[in-house]
């Protein structure tokens, strides 16, 4: 059977994704606003972004992402918390999609090459739930190419303004298919869960 790939994205109701976990995650084009997903974090989804790193045996980054993750989580293999995560990670591959020839210093790390898209694609036949995490810009590539079996919007109350999206301008039409029923926080955030669906279709209300 195929593996499978799923994209976990924290976005807030406006489709910003940039830079959800500390003030200086991203600061490209000026964005102001990193570390917006903390006050707004509740112990629901919480428990669903654990399960989701608990059940994948690969995960998949773009390479400002992959940066992040790895300065933190090889520091952070200790204890609970943050350690069972760190561990989950330092025990899994890696993927690394960037346009360069990166210097991937975390154990386990892949660079997936310049087809980053189809390499993707072939880890179905090597992995069973394969994660990509954050990475929008990343992303929005798989996005067009329907490369995904799921994608996870976890949606926070908040309203950003400006900074990378989800679907930009320009995003490649679609249809999706909600995959179950969402999850909802305590602090009011929204698991949404979609599959592809195919091309967008139009009509009329008559249709």
């Amino acid at each position: 059977m195929a593996g499978r790939i799923i994209i976990d994205l924290f976005v807030s109701l406006d489709g910003v994704a940039q830079a959800p976990g500390a003030p200086d995650e991203d600061r490209s084009g000026g964005f102001p606003h990193g570390g917006w997903q903390a006050p707004v974090m509740g112990e629901i989804e919480g428990r669903e972004i654990t399960r989701g790193i608990d059940e994948m045996d690969a995960l998949v980054l773009g390479r400002r992402t992959y940066d992040i993750f790895a300065g933190y989580w090889p520091h952070h293999v200790e204890g609970d918390g943050a350690g069972r995560i760190g561990r989950k990670f330092a025990s899994i591959p890696k993927y690394v999609a960037s346009r360069g020839a990166p210097v991937l210093e975390w154990e386990g790390s892949t660079h997936l090459g310049a087809d980053a898209v189809a390499a993707v694609q072939a880890l179905r036949d090597v992995h069973e739930q394969i994660h990509v995490v954050g990475s929008v810009d990343f992303v929005q590539s798989l996005l067009a190419a329907d490369a995904y079996d799921e994608l996870r919007l976890y949606t926070y109350p908040v309203v950003i303004g400006r900074g990378k999206k989800v679907f930009p301008e320009g995003a490649a039409p679609a249809t999706l298919a909600l995959l179950g029923d969402p999850v909802v926080s305590e602090k009011g955030a929204v698991l949404l869960r979609y599959g592809p669906a195919g091309p967008l279709r139009t009509g009329t209300m008559d249709d």
